[in-house]
Order: structure tokens, then C-alpha cells, then sequence
């Protein structure tokens, strides 16, 4: 989504603290493996438990199918961190204690109907919306905020536009050079340095 901002390590950190409720679990799991891996978020809703839980495990590496993915062409893989890891656990036990079991065909963030089908794209915004203003959080953020703050911190790390570029599924680098934009938190250090204070 053009003009969202990302979100630094302390906004993801009281985002993930400031769930609660009967869903808690999936929505906190739609966060948490969004920011881990980049996946759109219509890549995200498109997962089904086998993608992300084999062998009673969580998957390190999340396989993104060419099938869910934007213009369908090729698909990728991208490295689940420990963040992802454990949010992959916590929804699965969340669809234990809700289902009484694990079918790897369930969507991995049901609606709360029967748990056949994935919440909408309309429906994750709101529970993102909600979760910003509970968290005390401004500026313009919305679910692809998700696949920014994951683009930006990555980069931040390895300084490599080629991998960020094959992580988000960019045909081309300029895309993620224009969607990396600026860097905003360095931005702020920067500003509050040049402060000449009293």
C-alpha cells in the first residue's frame, strides 16, 4: 500500500504486547509472521497450516507458492526467524485448543465461522487498525506496514538490496529501491543530533 510507513523493533514490540481476546493468538501469529518473513498479506491469508507446520514443527523457511503469490509467476522461500517460529507454535496451539486438532488444510488465520475459510484482507486492516490505536501508534500504517518494517529492518541488517529485492518477490530492484524509501528512524537520530540543546 503506497505512502504506509514501517514500524520500528519498540512500535512491533507494543503491537505484539497489546493483543487480547478470544483471537488473540491468530491475530498476534498474522503480525508477527508478517513482519518476520514480508509476505503480502494476501500471501499471509492465502497459507494453509501444512505451509507453515510439518513434521510437527514449524517450518524454518516459509515456502510462498507461486499459486498465492502477486502475478503468480514464481514463487519464493524465505527464512522464518525465531519471532516467526514461535508465532507459527502459537497458532498452532491456538487451532488446537479451538478445533481439537490440526487439519493441514485449515486456513492458518480462520474467520470465526467453521475455520474452513481465511479472514478477508478487509478484516486483517481492522484487526491491524484496532491493534495501532490500542498500541498508541500514529502516522499512516496499515497491513503492508507489515512488509515494509520487514524490507527496512532486513536491509538495515545486510545492506543488500539484491537479497531484500529476492525476498519481497520484486521483478525488479528499483521496485524495492523505491519501496525501501527512506529510512525514517535514522532520519530521526540524525534530526535529534543536530539539536543544539542547552
Amino acid at each position: 500500500m503506497k505512502g504506509t510507513r514501517p514500524l520500528n523493533n519498540e512500535e512491533l514490540l507494543l503491537i505484539v504486547n497489546a493483543y487480547e481476546g478470544r483471537h488473540a493468538a491468530r491475530d498476534k501469529s498474522l503480525i508477527v509472521i508478517g513482519f518476520s518473513t514480508g509476505g503480502r498479506i494476501s500471501e499471509l491469508l492465502s497459507l494453509k497450516l501444512g505451509d507453515v507446520y510439518q513434521n510437527d514443527k514449524p517450518v524454518e523457511t516459509l515456502h510462498f507458492n507461486r499459486q498465492i503469490v502477486k502475478g503468480k509467476e514464481s514463487s519464493r522461500s524465505v527464512p522464518v526467524n525465531s519471532d516467526g517460529v514461535n508465532a507459527i507454535s502459537e497458532l498452532v496451539n491456538y487451532h488446537i485448543e479451538r478445533f481439537g486438532s490440526i487439519d493441514v488444510n485449515r486456513p492458518c488465520f480462520p474467520t470465526q465461522g467453521k475455520g474452513n475459510v481465511s479472514i478477508t484482507r478487509q478484516r486483517a486492516h481492522q484487526i491491524l487498525k484496532d491493534v495501532f490505536v490500542k498500541a498508541g501508534l500514529n502516522g499512516n500504517l496499515a497491513t503492508h506496514s507489515l512488509r515494509k518494517s520487514y524490507a527496512q529492518r532486513l536491509y538495515g541488517i545486510t545492506g543488500d538490496i539484491y537479497a531484500i529485492s529476492e525476498m519481497l518477490g520484486h521483478k525488479n530492484v528499483n521496485t524495492t529501491r523505491v519501496y525501501l524509501g527512506v529510512d525514517i528512524e535514522k532520519i530521526k537520530r540524525a534530526s535529534e543530533a543536530m539539536t543544539i540543546g542547552e
